[in-house]
């Protein structure tokens, strides 16, 4: 147990590593930072007097390692724009984001868990057609369109909630309502297939021949074991909503950290885009190690298996 851990966090590091070697590598395609940092009105010699205090004058592996070092040691440079730790700038938007994933993955779930176990106990009745039909609907309908949509209505129309910014609850609202519409089609279809699949399933049916109540059957039996590939699919959407909220942060102004790296990224602020990258980076690694530890503990063969 104990080498595989140690396997998943070497291949862990591996794959930050390749991250910022490609980032790095990218932003430098960009064109020539010094140019793009300094006032529009400075002269050549201070554009380059600049590009050598920045080290942008050196060979770009030679940059890459220089800041490879420092970042072990935790420094992942200063901001060009603010003028402050880069680590601090992504960490100090950070938690709205994360906020606003939470908020929407929460909304997602309260609605697709019930409504995907009702369409599979009444697989085939005009609620398990509606539920199906619901659900292609909300995938398909564009994000940044229903967002704005909801402005319209909530904010400018009826005047519930404010249209953009952040703060309290009432900010949270229309973003969280947004980005969860769009993913309880995918968790109720996923849990309605799981369902129907498990019930028909040898265990079930004798748990049924128990005489056990039904409501127990399918929560307590059915619906634990329909969860795993659940779980599997809430793992890689957390994976692209940590970087996949810049539609809905754009379109509500929501203070996260992926509008604030689109504005890093359209400057050129080079240590900020690698300190978003590392950060993204770690929390998909980390939701998926959590995501194999849920295994064991949904799934009693994988956790037999790990104990072998």
């Amino acid at each position: 147990m104990l080498l595989r851990v140690l396997r998943r966090l070497l291949h862990s590091v591996l794959v930050l590593l390749g991250l910022s070697i490609v980032v790095f590598g990218l932003l430098a395609l960009a064109g020539d930072p010094a140019a793009k940092l300094s006032s529009p009105d400075a002269t050549p010699e201070e554009i380059q007097a600049f590009r050598e205090a920045q080290g942008f004058d050196r060979p770009l592996p030679v940059q890459y390692l220089s800041w490879l070092g420092r970042a072990v040691q935790g420094d992942l440079g200063f901001s060009y724009r603010h003028g402050v730790p880069a680590l601090e700038v992504i960490l100090a938007s950070l938690p709205a984001t994360l906020t606003l994933i939470a908020a929407s993955l929460l909304v997602a779930l309260l609605i697709a868990i019930p409504v995907g176990i009702l369409a599979a106990v009444y697989r085939g009745s005009r609620f398990d057609r509606l539920v199906i039909s619901a659900a292609v609907f909300t995938q398909s309908i564009p994000l940044f369109w229903l967002g704005i949509v909801m402005i319209l209505l909530f904010a400018v129309k009826l005047r519930w909630l404010p249209a953009s910014g952040g703060g309290g609850l009432e900010y949270l609202v229309m973003p969280a309502l947004a980005l969860g519409a769009f993913q309880v089609g995918t968790f109720a279809r996923l849990l309605r297939s799981s369902m129907v699949e498990i019930m028909d399933s040898e265990f079930v049916r004798t748990a049924r021949a128990k005489g056990l109540p039904r409501r127990r059957v399918v929560l307590l039996h059915a619906l634990r074991n329909a969860a795993i590939p659940v779980v599997t699919v809430i793992g890689l959407q957390l994976g692209e909503l940590y970087g996949g909220t810049v539609i809905t942060e754009t379109v509500f102004s929501w203070p996260g950290v992926n509008r604030q790296a689109v504005h890093s990224i359209t400057s050129n602020d080079m240590p900020v885009v690698l300190a978003y990258i590392l950060v993204i980076g770690g929390l998909v690694l980390i939701t998926n190690l959590v995501v194999e530890a849920l295994y064991g503990v949904l799934d009693v063969r994988t956790r037999d298996k790990v104990k072998a």
